[in-house]
């Protein structure tokens, strides 16, 4: 007798494929736990992945909203977030929601989370944010300086001349600007500063804002300078007034005469513009227009 051959089992059918997860920034409070926002303690009472830059910060400000946090934790600083990044992309791709929480204001901005963000956007991947306190709008609210314009300009180089060359690049700069500065740091920075961008340059010093300490400090960048000899603690954000437009003409005119002088005793162009870049402490460009500048007036 001929056994039947087996019938093959009949393959269910694959189902719909699992939607990629969110990549989603949140604000951290800069000091009091109550600054943070609703979204935020859900969003730690609920996210699958949670990438924190100071996991043990995480926990303690999940216990002061009362929150409890369910989700994988994962360690993500500056020492190891390019290593992170793909574990991470493959939890997106895998349907589970990351949240990003650094130790305060907006993960990416002098924070963790650029290189995330970047790997998440070329992979299709959404990417969204829980609005929250930033240092840098609180900082230049209460800086007494204009705020229709400014820029952020993040942590100043550490090394002396690098930093310098930066300043001198931002001598011209019209804005209102904003830096990150470490307190060990603050002092040389703002003598630089001053030399740079002149000493009378109306400035902020914004300490631990919004904490117990909170301190703001306004003057000049030479007063702050005197000011900070002494020992400086806690975070940092100073304000720095833009050139003023009127000064910008008198100075541009005066970079100008340099070079002509410098011309007139043989120089070469080349040459004059970078000697009198030097020495005003400003940026060839700067001095290079000021010359174009006064040929086109005569």
């Amino acid at each position: 007798m001929t056994t039947p051959a087996r019938q093959p089992a009949e393959q269910q059918p694959a189902g719909p494929p699992r939607p990629a997860g969110r990549l989603v920034l949140a604000g951290a409070p800069l000091g009091r736990a109550t600054d943070a926002s609703t979204g935020l303690a859900q969003a730690l009472a609920t996210a699958p992945v949670i990438a924190a830059e100071d996991t043990r910060r995480l926990h303690r400000l999940a216990a002061d909203l009362g929150v409890d946090v369910p989700g994988r934790v994962l360690s993500f600083f500056e020492g190891n977030e390019q290593a992170r990044v793909p574990q991470l992309i493959s939890a997106l791709q895998d349907g589970q929601d990351v949240l990003v929480v650094t130790d305060a204001g907006m993960p990416s901005v002098s924070d963790p989370g650029y290189r995330l963000v970047a790997a998440a956007i070329e992979a299709g991947l959404v990417v969204t944010a829980l609005p929250g306190p930033s240092a840098v709008t609180t900082a230049i609210a209460v800086s007494g300086l204009p705020v229709d314009r400014f820029c952020f300009e993040g942590f100043l180089p550490r090394k002396p001349g690098s930093r310098r060359r930066l300043l001198a690049e931002l001598a011209g700069e019209r804005r209102t600007m904003v830096f990150f500065e470490s307190p060990h740091r603050i002092a040389e920075s703002l003598a630089d500063l001053a030399q740079a961008l002149g000493p009378d340059r109306p400035a902020a010093l914004c300490r631990e804002l919004t904490k117990t300490y909170e301190q703001v400090v306004r003057g000049s960048l030479a007063e702050l300078r005197d000011w900070a000899a002494g020992e400086v603690r806690g975070e940092i954000t100073l304000v720095v007034a833009g050139q003023p437009a009127g000064s910008a003409q008198v100075e541009a005119a005066e970079l100008a005469e340099l070079v002509s002088v410098r011309e007139q005793a043989g120089q070469g162009r080349k040459e004059a513009i970078a000697e009198v870049a030097a020495t005003a402490g400003v940026a060839k460009r700067l001095v290079f227009d000021a010359v174009v500048a006064a040929k086109r007036g005569g």
